[in-house]
This record gives structure tokens, sequence and C-alpha cells, in this order.
């Protein structure tokens, strides 16, 4: 079998972030940086994309690990692997519908190369950490030579493998909040296989509830690849909002979410078919991130 060999570029490790961004200024659309490399270099043998200088962030330690902050939330490195992510007890703990999207990613060899920030800045509508934190209200910080600013996840993608990143910018770091006492969520993948393949649907919900648990006082549903983009379901998320929960109120949340998205038909799956199941993980979801709370 004939196997395609990179094509030539010349490799670059800084061990800064000022360093890599020095090299991104001065090579412009000539340059791209790498993370694990896991989709960059598989594009590279297909030809799709031919870069003259490979920029590799692995060098830079800023970049990697997990921390809390003083409120209680996470910082996570853009270049932490998903295998770091999997394993961290800081978000089997508090970040649920994340670590639900990990357990559902590829292979295990490949968790222990990919990044976060890769997987978000590859912008593809079925990139599984992208509605998990949309739901759990991330913000990502992004700097450049004009200095560093922060974007919320659900306005970081403008349209299939398209981001607000100019091309001298790096993601550095993905912030999530701390979640209240009272809430939780979930992140349900569609797939046909049971595992490594790529999301037909997916569906993060993060729930809060009142002090007795019964009512909703905070929704947020994100929807991966059923869209040019994730997308947020604000009308399904009003509809939850400062209502008990009940079986009756989570079948009418999912039937409104499977009117809510914008899917295509491809070799992998109809339109309709991703609606009816956008519909079914919905509701799904809803009652495991309400589930979680209760318990």
């Amino acid at each position: 079998m004939f196997i395609k060999r990179l094509p030539t570029f010349e490799y670059h490790a800084p061990a800064t972030i000022e360093e890599a961004l020095d090299l991104i200024t001065r090579y412009g659309d000539n340059g791209r940086f790498m993370a694990g490399g896991t989709d960059l270099l598989l594009a590279m043998k297909k030809r799709e994309i031919t870069p003259q200088h490979l920029i590799s962030l692995n060098g830079i330690a800023a970049l990697k690990g997990i921390s809390q902050d003083k409120r209680g939330g996470a910082t996570i490195g853009a270049l932490t692997t998903l295998g770091a992510i999997e394993r961290s007890d800081i978000i089997r703990r508090q970040f649920p519908p994340l670590r639900d999207a990990i357990d559902v990613m590829a292979s295990i060899q490949i968790r222990n190369l990919a990044t976060i920030g890769g997987n978000l800045c590859s912008a593809v509508p079925s990139a599984d950490t992208a509605p998990p934190l949309i739901a759990l209200n991330a913000s990502l910080k992004l700097v450049g030579p004009e200095g560093e600013r922060s974007i919320a996840v659900e306005e970081f993608f403008t349209g299939p493998t398209e981001t607000v990143c100019t091309s001298n910018e790096m993601l550095t770091a993905i912030m999530i909040p701390k979640p209240d006492a009272l809430s939780s969520g979930c992140y349900l993948k569609l797939m046909r296989r049971r595992a490594m393949d790529l999301a037909l649907v997916g569906v993060a919900v993060c729930l809060t509830l009142d002090g007795g648990k019964k009512v909703c006082k905070e929704a947020r549903i994100a929807l991966g690849a059923v869209a040019p983009t994730p997308i947020r379901v604000p009308e399904v998320e009003a509809l939850l909002v400062n209502k008990a929960i009940d079986e009756k109120l989570i079948t009418e949340a999912a039937h409104l979410a499977g009117m809510q998205c914008r899917p295509i038909s491809d070799i992998r799956a109809s339109l309709e078919y991703r609606c009816n199941m956008v519909e079914v993980l919905t509701r799904r979801a809803i009652t495991e991130a309400y589930r979680r709370i209760t318990a």
C-alpha cells in the first residue's frame, strides 16, 4: 500500500509564547502552529495544506496543565492533552460534561497526543469538546502581537474550520467558571460505531436547580454536528427556566431542540435523522443532568 510522505517543511521549536508569536508573524501564511498534530499532519499528507514552516508548541510549558483558581473555576492550558483532561480529578468532579466528551473521543493513543486547543481550533462542526464547554459557559484566552483577549467559546466559531482567531494569534487557555453547588451536566454523542468515530449528533446540557432540587434556575444547552458551528438553543433553555423539571417538560424541551437545529444530509446521516436524534439525545441528557444533581 502506498503511504504518502509529508511534504518538505522547516521545523521550529520555540520555548515561549513570545517566540512562537514572533515566528508565526515572520512566516505569515507559510507558517502553521502544531500542537498534537493528529489532524494537521494527516491534512499535510493529503496535501490539503502545505505549510513551509511548522511551529511546534510542545516545548512551551506555559500552555500545558490544569489548575484551579481562587474562585473555584478551572484553567486548562491549550496544549493539555485530552488524556490528561480525562484523568484529571478537577474535571471529573466539577465539569462532568467535558469528561463525558473526552470519554467518547478517538482512541487512547490519540487522546494522549491530541490537545484540547487543537480540537477547538480545528473548528469542525463535530468537534466534541465545543458543546460541553459552551454549556459550561467557558471562555478562551487568545494571545497575539497586539496583546490578549478573552472570548466566549460560543462566539469563537464562525463557520466550518473557521474561527475568530487571526493568523498571528494563538489560543493559550480555556477558562471554565466554578459551577453552582446544585448544578451538573451531561454530554451525549451519537456515533455510527460505539467508539473512535465522529459525532453524528452531540448534545451537552448543564442545569442549575433551586434549593429544593426541583425548579430549574438556569439551563445551558449546546448542540454539535447539526449546524455549520456548534450552537446554543436559547429557546429550549428559556422553556426550562423557572419550571419544575418533570417528564412532560423534558419531552417538550427535547422536541423544541429538534426543531432548532440546522443539520445537513450527507453520507453519514440525513437531515431528518439528525433532527430526530437531537430530540432523543436532548431528552436523555436533560434527564441525566437532573439525575446527577439530585442523586
